[in-house]
């Protein structure tokens, strides 16, 4: 069995945490701003342990650093570009601190996030310009995380130039590619699983996922994911009702999305189950996934 399995598994399968940014803008008494999750991070950094703490206690074994919004490019349009090393190394801690808090033995995981937008293809930078943000976003966020995650990948450059900075660093490397939502699967680029797994050849990848997608879309894809033969898979899923063609959380914000009707704890469960039931040895939750999914998910694995 999977070391990390073993010594992190419920019977065999790993629980990640769930969707750090929407349980933020929840909770979050301010305004929500083009800054999405970084913005709690300036306002109310203490939020961010809380909500880590949360999931902990509701029995993840994975926690995920805030930084999927701390992009360089991002802060410097909001004005705080000189905040940027100050934030990630301060997401870094906030996640370091909740394990703390807590006195569990948990894993916590760099997000390296898309650098132009989620579900966005069509705006994934070439990789001599990808590359030189993600090696000095691992080498940031490397003091505080015991692997990396390249976590809502939509292209298969994205995926490749960020797994490749992450391995660079030296620590476990996992990747998630995010879906189209309409069950090919496919990324939403357009592109296979297949050619996406085969551009990260050479490199020592610990772990495939699917996320931030409808959780139907992953049910279709755990086949492919463990036809990779890599040591751990599986997927996290999110609860929007939907992604709009052309969607961007600066011009639409995250509220458009809405959420799906059919996302209560027992309904996300049902998806989990069928990963599980397919070989996924990691699963959790992406946006609108809050901690009672996941207390209920433990539960089950528990059982």
């Amino acid at each position: 069995m999977n070391k990390i399995v073993s010594d992190f598994g419920y019977n065999g399968v790993v629980l990640m945490d769930g969707g750090m940014g929407q349980e933020l803008r929840r909770r979050n008494p301010n305004e929500s701003t083009g800054l999405w999750s970084a913005q709690a991070l300036i306002d109310v950094p203490e939020l961010v342990k809380e909500v880590h703490e949360d999931f902990i206690r509701a029995g993840a074994k994975v926690i995920t650093t805030n930084t999927y919004a701390t992009v360089r490019s991002r802060l410097v349009e909001a004005g705080m570009g000189d905040d940027y090393e100050k934030l990630i190394a301060l997401a870094g801690q906030l996640a370091v601190d909740a394990k703390e808090a807590q006195g569990q033995d948990v894993l916590i995981a760099g997000s390296l996030p898309p650098l132009n937008g989620s579900y966005r293809p069509d705006h994934v930078m070439d990789a001599k310009v990808l590359a030189p943000v993600y090696r000095e976003h691992t080498e940031r966020l490397a003091p505080f995380v015991d692997f990396f995650i390249c976590e809502t990948m939509s292209t298969i450059e994205e995926a490749q130039v960020a797994a490749t900075a992450a391995a660079e660093i030296g620590k476990p490397v996992w990747v998630a590619w995010t879906l189209a939502d309409d069950e090919s699967p496919l990324l939403r680029s357009g592109e296979t699983l297949a050619d996406a797994f085969a551009a990260l050849s050479g490199l020592e990848v610990a772990c495939v996922m699917a996320n931030c997608c409808a959780p139907e879309s992953i049910t279709v894809a755990m086949p492919q994911l463990q036809a990779m033969n890599v040591p751990l898979f599986g997927g996290y899923a999110n609860g929007f009702a939907g992604i709009p063609e052309g969607w961007s959380v600066k011009g639409q914000g995250a509220d458009v999305l809405g959420q799906r009707e059919d996302n209560s704890a027992e309904d996300y469960a049902r998806h989990v189950a069928k990963w599980i039931e397919s070989g996924a040895t990691v699963v959790g939750g992406c946006c609108e996934i809050t901690p009672l999914h996941i207390a209920r998910l433990a539960e089950i694995l528990k059982g």
